[in-house]
């Protein structure tokens, strides 16, 4: 680009089935002026720059401290200088549909004046997409937190959504109630600061306790909606997970995953790429026996499982951040849900008594 370089913080996916572990829904516009820039105004500056935006959105944005210069908030008629560093928080998602206030119970276990913290569960959908335009938590935040709970009101309203989890993932979700919160917030989750943990039951047992994938994740070059990894980096983005062993059951572990990055399935991506697909994830290739005995009684016990848990098998357990406005870190964490509880125990169970089980 003449004036610098752009750079989007992550991948951006509509469909409903394809959000994300943690992904961000921001996203984090870089440029560098160049040397022999004019100096004019920062909003005018970034309006020739950045598709779609207006004047006025880009003033919105500065006066909510979103536009950094050389890491700290402008004034709107700050004047760029050559060789400083922009960087633009902007909403990823388009702003050409509507979302439907709809009175939905929502899992609230925190609230104050600047955030919600959720207990999403399986099955919910956080964005409106394809094919699920009601009935998601966004919808339900547009109620609770709108002043208007009848009329459509436009999907950039937000409603503090700066990151979100798979339709069945379950686990936790920080929403900000005002654009001070958002901001924080959203810069937290782009400098990768924000602490996250994840409990998985994957297939496989592993050689080591502890472990980290370190590949780049983006879309699967022949089929659209869904991702792949790619360790030599040469397509998606940056994406890093640490993992931990909490249990081995021989056939599958369960496992704590550290998100340093939040790419679209970025969990479930990178434990296919190492060969150790979550348990019952359909669309990578979980959902089927990939470790074990061939005895119909285990085959038997393993669908019986999958009934139990009809979903991906992971869990967005922890949840720390700075408060935005305390400054205090704040940290919580969510139970595992019964469908998990009962799945690990079954294992617990089958392992504890296959020394006796001369049929696998």
């Amino acid at each position: 680009m003449k004036d610098g370089h752009y750079e989007l913080d992550d991948e951006l996916e509509n469909d409903a089935d394809t959000e994300s572990e943690g992904e961000v829904v921001f996203e984090r516009l870089n440029f560098t002026v160049d040397k022999g820039q004019e100096p004019i105004r920062i909003d005018k500056f970034l309006q020739a720059r950045i598709e779609n935006a207006t004047r006025n959105k880009i003033q919105q944005g500065i006066d909510n401290e979103m536009v950094l210069v050389n890491n700290k908030p402008v004034k709107s008629n700050y004047k760029i200088r050559p060789q400083d560093h922009i960087i633009v928080f902007s909403n990823k998602d388009p702003e050409n549909q509507e979302i439907l206030p709809e009175n939905i119970p929502l899992p609230i276990v925190y609230e104050d004046e600047d955030v919600l913290i959720i207990d999403k569960k399986p099955g919910m959908v956080v964005h409106p997409g394809c094919g699920n335009y009601t009935g998601t938590l966004v919808n339900g935040l547009a109620y609770y937190l709108g002043e208007d709970k009848t009329s459509p009101i436009p999907m950039n309203a937000r409603f503090g959504l700066v990151h979100r989890i798979d339709k069945n993932t379950s686990g936790l979700l920080v929403v900000a109630k005002n654009e001070k919160a958002m901001s924080d917030l959203a810069k937290q989750f782009a400098d990768h600061t924000v602490q996250r943990r994840y409990i998985a039951l994957v297939w496989g047992d592993f050689e080591e306790d502890e472990g980290t994938v370190v590949a780049h994740v983006g879309r699967h070059q022949r089929f659209r909606k869904i991702m792949d990894a790619y360790p030599e980096g040469d397509f998606g983005k940056e994406a890093i997970t640490h993992y931990r062993v909490l249990e081995r059951f021989n056939y599958v572990t369960m496992i704590e995953c550290r998100l340093e990055t939040g790419r679209t399935h970025q969990i479930r991506v990178h434990m296919q790429h190492i060969g150790h697909s979550l348990f019952n994830d359909d669309t990578y290739g979980g959902n089927r026996i990939l470790k074990g005995t061939i005895f119909n009684k285990y085959k038997q016990f393993v669908d019986n499982c999958f009934e139990i848990m009809p979903r991906h098998a992971l869990h967005a357990r922890t949840l720390g951040f700075v408060h935005p406005r305390t400054k205090q870190f704040v940290h919580f964490e969510s139970a595992v849900p019964d469908d998990f509880t009962q799945v690990v125990e079954r294992w617990r169970r089958y392992i504890a008594a296959r020394p006796l089980d001369t049929n696998g």
